[in-house]
């Protein structure tokens, strides 16, 4: 297991920020290299390499100066950076794991640090102390004692999986490799708070890092008794296993917290404040929190008084444990095996407590075997010197802060006569793992009995894990798959007393065609696309876009500027479950594995590379919040800077861009597209006029404007385009799915911010005196201040009274109100959106009110072909 050597401890060590810190040191400490005047038995780091190479995946996104080890599993896309190692590999390096395998939680950017920058970093302690101070690495190193300590981070997501598998939460799958352990050097944060002088008064302490994220920098709290209090542990770190931190591991600084879910200790440090309240920063108050089990995901979105709640708060881990011998999907020959098999896994604790036992059943937990548990923390409490820098006193501590490694001997005559392996762990506080999941909205601390299902085929078992973390399979999955119950107590199997399930489960979407065999390589996809025919690949299968240019709802451009690439990410998150289902009648077959790789470098920018216009159909490229401007209670003007202050947008007239972030509680991906309130041709940035959907008693909000609403400034978005079925050429002709057609009048229906397109057209023929096309503008609103683009429109109005009239209605409009009331209705349409020869209608608006339209005006005598719908 652990590597154990005989290490060389120097009884003195110089802490040298210039030349000990030096980032550029070689970063693997070999064993030769240290003298050897005493001879300590403890385990010591992996062989550990320091990757060099940026991976083709992070080429193209804010993490581009940051290398990485390709065996880890992503679990949150290319971007942010989050990752678990391989179960088996994690667990054979021992006690001590390598930063390259190391898990990693970034919420976004790692913050790009330069080597001549890390001796004056800084951390500000302030609040309320009598003596606010600021803090430079050099600070931090050389005047404070230095210690050095093994310590398991673990996140609270660990395991969330088998959550997200009987339903879905808020967080993304993480397997059971969501916790990792290193020897941290740093001084201890009691040092360093007390330097800043706490009042009376002071109850917690404030931790903000460096990474500026959609809703401002990362920042949580823990209880300021915890920090002052040595046997809690909490330290800062620079260094990880005798080497200065890497950047996605907090370089140069960070906090680490032991015992507590690992959204504790805060990476990139840079502020300490001292509170006499818990964090107000949005991810202490969003994340990291346990609902009780019967809150929704809609309930929660509902009342925010379920995120304010510090007793949902989590710090102290819960008892947990996991097989990792046998593996996942394991076979086992019984010709060949012996008579015995010995399992293996890990255990841990939270707040300092100890892992006392690990049980093994083999019948459903009637009866429990005991195993054997080996604690590689406890040798260093029997050394008493210093490591790496810092001082290693754990003697007289009694805290434990890290896993263990169980094991237990098992007859395989034993396996065969069960159909499952089940681990529990207990601590010395006598809590035990359930055997039920304890369900809830971010899927967090999750921590039922591991079971490890066993099959017979043959002469062989086959062994299988709940989940995997980035592949389907596990026996979790084909136990909903079959219709079973995996929240009856007995995982999914009918008892006899079990009514039927009502609901069956739910099927995953085939978007594949019956019989289809048809391999296709990567120059066969480039050769086709390039012909005119726009074949695209979705999860490694391909498909012909050809039949459905005309039809599809984001125009042609929508399916041409994906021909020839790989646009899994963007089609799974907009696309209905509707979509998914038509896509069988379009799979023409797979992909070659080796031109999927191929295709992920296709989208990448040109670094450097100053484009006169921004938008790209394919390929997204990234937009900075510069400004916001508030235009009443729920709706704003965001203001984006382009890449350059001679840029373009490049939108034509009538069409949409899409812009993408991500969701700040589940991490997922939101796609939405918008028209720009500002001209095509302004230069240098974007405008964007947005209506917030805050949540209410019975809807959840709007993801999207609620994620732009959180945005800091200086933040990024992605953005794409052009897209859209329709474009307003100028002077009377317009082009609606690559077809031109002539107009003479246009009716406008539109509400809310569907102005936006709206106002683009409108504005397009005002400002141009050579073009004589008329126009009726419909805007439903509920109150007056709803009306956007108020000004505007009635100065067009007034201005081209002959050719453009607009008709605002109210809902809900006060009694000084002089206009129209009511919704747009049936008599409205009738007398201000009559057909006409040469005429079109653009229609803009909620759902409901696109429907009703389209009825009413089809019932009216208008074709089909004449409705435009943005």
């Amino acid at each position: 297991m652990a590597t154990v050597a005989t290490l060389a401890i120097p009884s003195t060590t110089n802490i040298c920020v210039t030349e000990d810190y030096s980032p550029t040191k070689k970063r693997h400490t070999e064993l030769h290299d240290l003298p050897t005047p005493q001879e300590v038995d403890i385990p010591l780091p992996p062989p550990s390499f320091l990757p060099t190479e940026i991976l083709d995946l992070d080429k193209g996104t804010p993490d581009h100066h940051v290398p990485r080890d390709p065996r880890l599993l992503r679990l949150t896309g290319v971007h942010p950076f989050n990752v678990e190692p391989p179960l088996t590999a994690l667990f054979n390096e021992g006690f001590l794991t390598s930063p390259e395998l190391f898990y990693v939680r970034n919420h976004g950017p790692v913050p790009q640090v330069r080597d001549q920058d890390i001796p004056e970093w800084s951390v500000r302690i302030e609040g309320l102390v009598d003596n606010p101070v600021t803090l430079s690495m050099r600070d931090i190193v050389e005047n404070y004692d230095q210690i050095t300590a093994p310590i398991t981070l673990v996140c609270a997501g660990n395991r969330r999986k088998e959550q997200n598998t009987v339903r879905k939460s808020k967080g993304f799958s993480w397997g059971p490799s969501g916790l990792s352990t290193a020897l941290f050097t740093g001084p201890m944060m009691a040092d360093i708070l007390r330097s800043a002088r706490p009042r009376r008064g002071a109850k917690f302490v404030c931790m903000e890092g460096a990474d500026r994220l959609p809703n401002g920098f990362y920042g949580t709290s823990v209880k300021l008794n915890w920090a002052l209090d040595r046997n809690k542990g909490i330290m800062l770190a620079y260094k990880m296993n005798g080497e200065p931190l890497t950047p996605d591991h907090g370089r140069p600084l960070r906090v680490v917290v032991p015992g507590q879910i690992g959204g504790r200790s805060v990476k990139w440090l840079t502020r300490l404040i001292v509170t006499d309240t818990p964090s107000d920063n949005w991810y202490h108050v969003n994340d990291n929190r346990v609902l009780p089990t019967m809150v929704s995901p809609e309930m929660s979105a509902q009342d925010k008084k379920w995120w304010t709640d510090e007793r949902y708060a989590i710090y102290d881990l819960n008892v947990n444990s996991a097989t990792v011998y046998p593996e996942h999907e394991e076979r086992l020959d019984l010709t060949t095996s012996g008579e015995l098999y010995t399992a293996k896994g890990y255990a841990y604790a939270g707040g300092g407590r100890r892992i006392t036992r690990v049980e093994l059943s083999l019948d459903k937990g009637k009866s429990w075997r005991l195993a054997e548990i080996k604690y590689a923390e406890d040798r260093y409490r029997e050394y008493e010197g210093e490591l790496f820098g810092g001082k290693v006193d754990m003697w007289q501590r009694e805290t434990c802060f890290c896993w263990s490694f169980w094991s237990l001997a098992i007859p395989v005559a034993d396996l065969q006569d069960s159909d499952a392996l089940l681990v529990r762990a207990m601590d010395d506080a006598m809590s035990v793992q359930p055997r039920d999941m304890y369900w809830s909205v971010l899927g967090m601390m999750n921590n039922p009995w591991f079971r490890v299902a066993i099959t017979k085929e043959g002469n062989s078992l086959i062994f299988e894990h709940p989940t995997h973390p980035t592949k389907a399979g596990g026996w979790m999955e084909k136990v909903k798959k079959s219709g079973g119950d995996l929240t009856n107590g007995y995982w999914g199997e009918r008892q006899q007393s079990d009514e039927p399930l009502e609901q069956a489960p739910v099927k995953e979407i085939c978007m594949k065609k019956d019989g289809v065999s048809r391999i296709i390589s990567l120059d066969e996809l480039k050769i086709n696309s390039s012909n005119g025919e726009p074949w695209f690949v979705v999860d490694g299968e391909v498909y012909d876009g050809t039949a459905f240019l005309e039809g599809h709802p984001g125009g042609a451009i929508s399916i041409t500027s994906s021909a020839g690439l790989d646009v899994s990410e963007d089609f799974l998150a907009i696309h209905s479950e509707t979509a998914k289902a038509m896509m069988p009648d379009y799979h023409i077959g797979t992909l070659r594995p080796d031109a999927i790789k191929a295709l992920k470098n296709s989208t990448q920018p040109t670094p450097g590379e100053r484009r006169p216009t921004f938008l790209q159909p394919n390929a997204w490229f990234k937009l900075k919040l510069s400004e916001k401007k508030t235009v009443s209670w729920d709706t704003k003007i965001f203001v984006f800077q382009l890449e350059h202050d001679t840029q373009t947008l490049g939108l034509p007239i009538g069409q949409h861009l899409m812009i993408k972030l991500n969701d700040p509680i589940s991490n997922e991906p939101i796609i939405r597209s918008y028209t720009p309130i500002s001209e095509g041709n302004l230069q240098g940035r974007m405008e964007l006029l947005v209506k917030i959907y805050h949540p209410g008693t019975n809807t959840p909000g709007g993801r999207m404007t609620m994620a732009l609403d959180r945005l800091p400034l200086g933040a990024d978005v992605d953005c794409k385009g052009p897209t859209g079925r329709f474009e307003y050429l100028g002077k009377g002709e317009v082009l609606i799915s690559g077809k031109k057609r002539p107009v003479q009048s246009m009716k406008m229906i539109c509400g809310g911010t569907g102005i936006t397109p709206i106002f683009q057209v409108l504005r397009a023929v005002m400002q141009d005196t050579n073009d004589s096309t008329s126009f009726v503008v419909l805007d439903g609103n509920r109150l007056e201040e709803d009306i956007l683009c108020r000004s505007e429109l009635e100065m067009y109005a007034e201005q081209h009274a002959q050719r453009c009239r607009v008709v605002h209605t109210l809902t809900q409009g006060s009694e000084s109100w002089k206009g129209r009331r009511g919704r747009i209705s049936e008599t409205l349409l009738q007398e201000f959106a009559a057909p006409e020869e040469l005429s079109m209608v653009l229609i803009c608006g909620p759902p409901a009110m696109e429907q009703f339209a389209k009825r009413t005006l089809l019932a009216q005598g208008w074709a089909e072909s004449d409705l435009h719908f943005f």
